[in-house]
């Protein structure tokens, strides 16, 4: 477990209980954008069995509405489409990767 902080004034104290708990967050966060990555690059390796294209933008704009459409804030509609067209594009990437990687194999 992680120190609160090193400062004893609860000004200090309260910062540093929320940054622990932002801590958590992208400790799940980054295990979820694995396990997405992980399950784009099984998707695109059924899509090289059957010779489908990479890129399917009417699948990408579903995920983006669908994500904007759960999305209650605080953050608005244009910052969940900018995360989450990041999120597509390096998942994206990383089947492009796995892909190249096992085209000589």
């Amino acid at each position: 477990m992680r120190p609160l902080s090193r400062y004893s004034d609860p000004v200090n104290e309260e910062i540093a209980t929320w940054r622990n708990e932002i801590d958590r967050v992208d400790d799940q966060l980054i295990e979820l954008f694995n396990r997405r990555a992980h399950c784009a690059i099984e998707i695109g390796v059924v899509k090289r069995r059957l010779r489908l294209p990479i890129d399917v933008p009417e699948r990408e704009a579903q995920v983006v509405a669908r994500m904007i459409g759960l999305n209650e804030g605080p953050l608005n509609a244009d910052a969940i489409e900018r995360l989450f067209q990041a999120v597509i594009a390096e998942s994206r990437a990383a089947e492009r990767a796995m892909l190249e990687a096992n085209r000589g194999a």
